[in-house]
């Protein structure tokens, strides 16, 4: 039996959370396997009526309680800090040293790409995001705030452990996957010191790989690249900030960010996975989301856990369902989010 913490969070997420339990629950009953899920009331909820964001020691029990973490979304215009996003979030990416941001770009029907005269067997790659360095490690700050001489600095951290192991990751990865060609997206051409260690430990790591082809791509020349000609990509491994962009582009190339699943991953321990999206509050509780990303999202904690077949069922039952035009609104269907689950659950045979 393994170990699942469900944190559902806010707004959509507590939607598109219920249909990925759904999954898991489905997943139990044909894959024969057992799931203990357990559900923390985490979100801004929680924070707004009792002031706590992600209580003391969580960390700690997620290490030695949990084989993997399910989590919605997060975010409440009644916070509008987002503290408690950032508290939960960052804190468990953090805490848990989760260095990987794994986001397969990978579209499961034609109509959704928006890309003229493109299949599915164009765009097919998955991007290693750097998860705990470089812009996000909030190191800076603000002086003579609000005067005309006020001046923001904002450091971006790159360490030599960070990078090489990001970069390994990537090709370990499509070593194991059969994967061609790894691409490293930086801008070393001005962002000088840090991406002056990129470049070294990329070239001395994918000597360790001689079987997988290795190039370098400034990183706007890859937002353009990943439209005008995707099938090049087969991993991508970039920094955080860059990470971040070129995997919304990433989403679009899916159908949009309601399609698009991702881990955040330190191998061989507890890890978190959550869906691409936002909370988006205005659409809470409505019926009217789509949580296919939520799906694909638990197939991929179930895959990192040990049961693949069940993690290929769930994506064969997606694909199963868009090819006979079971989907919701936001990709040209007619279901509502709770149809849409119950869709999967019936492909699963």
């Amino acid at each position: 039996m393994k170990h699942i913490a469900i944190i559902a969070g806010d707004g959509i997420g507590v939607d598109v959370t219920r249909e990925a339990v759904k999954v898991f629950e489905r997943a139990e009953k044909v894959y024969d396997f057992k799931l203990e899920m357990t559900h923390f009331d985490w979100g801004a909820e929680k924070y707004l009526t009792e002031g706590v964001t992600m209580p003391e020691g969580s960390l700690e029990m997620f290490k030695n309680e949990y084989d993997a973490i399910f989590a919605g979304a997060f975010g409440d215009p009644r916070v509008p800090d987002m503290k408690h996003a950032a508290d939960i979030l960052l804190g468990l990416r953090f805490g848990l040293d989760l260095y990987i941001n794994l986001r397969p770009v990978k579209p499961l029907h034609n109509n959704l790409i928006p890309l003229k005269g493109r299949t599915t067997a164009d765009v097919n790659f998955v991007v290693f995001r750097e998860n705990t360095e470089g812009m996000y490690v909030n190191v800076g700050g603000i002086f003579k705030k609000g005067t005309a001489e006020e001046i923001a600095l904002q450091e971006d951290v790159n360490t030599r452990r960070g990078v090489e192991r990001i970069i390994v990751a990537a090709f370990e990865y499509a070593r194991k996957h059969g994967r061609k060609r790894v691409t490293m997206a930086d801008k070393s051409n001005v962002l000088r010191y840090g991406h002056d260690l990129w470049q070294r430990t990329f070239a001395e790591v994918a000597m360790r790989y001689p079987e997988i082809e290795n190039n370098t791509q400034f990183v706007d020349a890859t937002t353009m690249w990943m439209v005008l000609k995707p099938d090049q990509f087969d991993v991508i491994v970039t920094n955080n900030m860059f990470g971040d962009i070129i995997t919304d582009l990433g989403a679009s190339l899916q159908g949009g960010l309601g399609m698009a699943a991702s881990g955040n991953i330190h191998p061989g321990k507890v890890s978190l996975f959550e869906p691409v999206h936002g909370s988006a509050p205005k659409y809470a509780g409505k019926n009217v989301t789509n949580p296919i990303g939520a799906i694909l999202t638990a197939a991929m904690l179930l895959d990192y856990i040990g049961y693949s077949e069940a993690a290929n069922g769930i994506e064969k039952a997606v694909i199963d369902c868009l090819a006979v035009g079971k989907m919701t609104r936001d990709i040209g269907g007619g279901l509502s989010t709770t149809d849409m689950g119950d869709a999967i659950c019936e492909a699963m045979k």
